[in-house]
């Protein structure tokens, strides 16, 4: 049900409150300059960029960033990939999404996020994918990405843009990083907007436990096969 402008459930939400939940959110509820702005190959991308993050800042947006090491090599990236694909990072028991969810561009869906009682589902639109095929080092210099970025949608607590990711780099580690930017929408989250922080900050740090579980499993699953796209 839709409460002050909010998608509530007492309980864990049903596809069906979800399709609800997107059906009457709208459209993105940040400024059009800034949609795709997490890309990692966007000029504007949110990686080490000081500049960048002064710049969202002068515009209201807090910037959060989260990166961990998941493992090495093409096995390890394969299998962080399949777990971005099949939503496994946000498999935390209390946050999920919908599993089946297309990862694609245009592809809506609702993170469930449970906060003490009520459950909460924030709709987002993927609004790009970018799939840099990984060759095992071959080029000697890593190069391996796997990202989507999704923006928030009217009815969401917070307006802006989140990246999931996961990246070789020159030595071949595999690095899972969750990136965003974000400012409130909605007079609760401006209210208790450092709260929402901490909460923020938990909730890339919990997905980031999410990857290195599921790497582990299907590194030690000899009938495991990736997911691809």
């Amino acid at each position: 049900m839709a409460w002050g402008g909010l998608f509530l459930s007492l309980s864990r939400p049903t596809p069906e409150q979800q399709k609800s939940c997107l059906a009457a959110a709208g459209g993105f509820n940040y400024d059009a300059d800034l949609h795709g702005a997490t890309h990692p190959k966007s000029p504007a991308a949110l990686t080490t960029s000081e500049d960048t993050d002064r710049a969202l800042a002068d515009r209201g947006f807090s910037v959060n960033r989260s990166r961990v090491l998941v493992g090495s090599g093409a096995d390890a990236f394969r299998h962080a990939k399949s777990a971005l694909l099949s939503w496994k990072h946000l498999a935390l028991g209390w946050a999920e999404a919908e599993p089946g969810t297309p990862v694609k561009a245009g592809a809506r869906f609702c993170i469930c996020y449970r906060e003490v009682v009520p459950w909460v589902m924030f709709p987002l639109q993927i609004a790009y994918v970018t799939d840099d095929k990984y060759d095992g080092g071959k080029r000697g210099k890593g190069g391996g990405v796997f990202a989507f970025g999704s923006g928030t949608l009217q009815g969401h607590l917070l307006a802006g843009e989140e990246r999931f990711s996961v990246e070789v780099d020159a030595e071949e580690r595999v690095w899972y990083e969750v990136v965003s930017f974000s400012k409130p929408a909605h007079p609760l989250s401006a209210l208790c907007y450092p709260y929402v922080r901490l909460r923020q900050r938990h909730f890339a740090r919990e997905s980031g436990k999410a990857v290195l579980r599921h790497v582990a499993a299907a590194a030690c699953s000899p009938t495991a096969t990736p997911t691809t796209q």
